[in-house]
């Protein structure tokens, strides 16, 4: 039989001919022929970044379920005296609603029973359940008039993570990683962690690919960090196996590789044999890490009460701010429950209570540090809240559905303006005004921030050049320092 009819179709494309089949080739496996030049060993492009950044890179707090603007951002004292009042048709001007409360006969208006007041120099208004984060108004750039067209969660979970709503993009932290790589050999450019409510509150699910490389080479996929034993899974040797034994078998395993790389170039060989090795050094370098047994009294003191108990928000951040000062690149937080649909008042102040005082200890260490000036810190979720109540109103509880057209976020750090409020809603906290942000703005700036040029930072897919802002996103000036 002839030997070719034995091989694999890209075998034949890769033995016929050494230009014909390697360009077939390499469309075929996702990879330009002409794709952008790669740097040393810790990644990234050669060509990047396209200018000099600000921040070198970014914390995200993400903040799975979407908080209350109204009880947290968006102060609104003239709801008071309309409580229980239908919400005017004019304000919602036909815009759709979720299946959980379209079907609802009044869509009565409830103000916040939460109060708001001025903070810092800049007079910035924040509401009572942050006292901690208001203490960094001044360090703050809060943009009030977010929007994004998703209105349940994991498509707008999807959208602010990825750029689209349909699943199969890369993350923000994988165009980072395969953009910027990291400053460390020795740890992963994109790194996540996830911790739960302490309150009885309802989380979302979080599907992992959002912090998926897409059709990115695996390499760049986040790489979650846990609360186990194992700060990252299957990380350990099993007993008995040494480390010169992992070594010896990762040399054999990398030279089998190598092997079918001469035969296949499918540089999915390669991105394996990476990440072979990254998990072999992370072996190493992970334990010293994640051992905040070596953090002095004062500093648990500052991230409050939860922070000596693994996996919760604040242990989380102290994490990050660990991660940060060894050189990673993008870090990403998330904490779930805060989709309040009813019993907001009590659950949204549990999750301030999760969350407040570790931001602003995380703030604080940065800028003592003075990493504050080349980090960002974004702090925000998927969409804001209804002004109108969802099920039973009384004076004290209720509850709000999602809200895509305008909600609030903030960001800190990095070339950012200070102690700003950017965009204003309606009366009704219900539609923007004034200076919009669309998610895909928020991105590009992020990335400008970075050095990087949004609508020139792309990568070629099946024919096409994809970016992170799609084929949207503007600088937001007003957001640069």
């Amino acid at each position: 039989m002839n030997p070719i009819s034995l091989a694999t179709r890209r075998l034949f494309l890769n033995r016929t001919t050494a230009s014909v089949g390697a360009a077939a080739l390499a469309s075929l496996l996702r990879r330009p022929a002409n794709a952008a030049p790669q740097g040393p060993a810790t990644g990234g492009r050669t060509d990047l970044p396209h200018f000099a950044p600000k921040a070198k890179r970014i914390i995200w707090l993400t903040q799975g379920g979407a908080p209350s603007q109204l009880e947290l951002f968006d102060p609104k004292p003239g709801l008071k005296s309309r409580f229980d009042q239908d919400l005017p048709d004019s304000v919602r001007n036909g815009q759709r609603l979720t299946g959980m409360t379209s079907g609802q006969k009044r869509f009565p208006i409830v103000p916040s029973i939460y109060s708001f007041r001025k903070h810092g120099e800049c007079g910035m208004e924040l509401s009572e359940l942050l006292p901690h984060t208001a203490k960094f108004a001044d360090d703050l750039c809060l943009i009030r008039t977010m929007h994004t067209e998703a209105i349940n969660h994991d498509p707008a979970m999807t959208l602010l993570q990825t750029g689209h709503q349909i699943s199969g993009r890369p993350s923000f932290g994988a165009w980072i990683a395969y953009g910027l790589g990291s400053e460390n050999i020795d740890l992963p450019a994109f790194t996540v962690l996830i911790s739960r409510p302490s309150g009885p509150t309802n989380a979302q699910p979080l599907a992992e690919r959002m912090w998926g490389s897409g059709f990115l080479p695996a390499k760049y996929q986040g790489v979650r960090f846990g609360s186990g034993k194992d700060p990252v899974l299957y990380l350990s040797n099993p007993e008995g196996f040494t480390r010169d034994d992992r070594r010896a078998m990762l040399d054999d395993l990398a030279a089998l590789n190598q092997l079918k790389s001469a035969d296949y170039h499918d540089p999915e060989i390669q991105t394996r044999m990476d990440q072979f090795e990254m998990a072999f050094r992370m072996q190493a370098s992970v334990p010293e890490l994640a051992d905040l047994s070596q953090e002095p009294a004062h500093v648990f003191e500052r991230y409050g009460p939860e922070s000596k108990k693994p996996g919760t928000f604040a242990a989380n951040c102290l994490l990050a701010r660990r991660l940060a000062e060894r050189g990673v690149r993008f870090i990403q937080l998330y904490h779930r429950g805060w989709d309040q649909h009813a019993g907001l008042p009590s659950g949204i102040k549990s999750q301030c209570y999760d969350t407040d005082q570790p931001t602003a200890a995380l703030l604080a260490d940065l800028k003592e540090r003075g990493m504050l000036n080349d980090t960002l810190v974004v702090w925000g979720g998927e969409f804001g809240r209804t002004v109108y109540s969802q099920g039973t109103l009384t004076p004290t509880n209720y509850g709000r559905d999602h809200h895509p057209r305008c909600y609030s976020l903030w960001v800190a750090g990095g070339g950012t303006a200070r102690g700003k409020v950017i965009g204003e809603t309606d009366d009704f906290s219900y539609n923007p005004v004034r200076d919009p942000v669309h998610i895909h703005d928020l991105n590009a700036t992020l990335l400008h921030l970075l050095g990087i040029d949004h609508t020139a930072f792309t990568f070629r897919h099946q024919g096409r050049d994809y970016r992170l802002t799609d084929v949207h996103g503007r600088v937001v000036n007003q957001m640069l320092a």
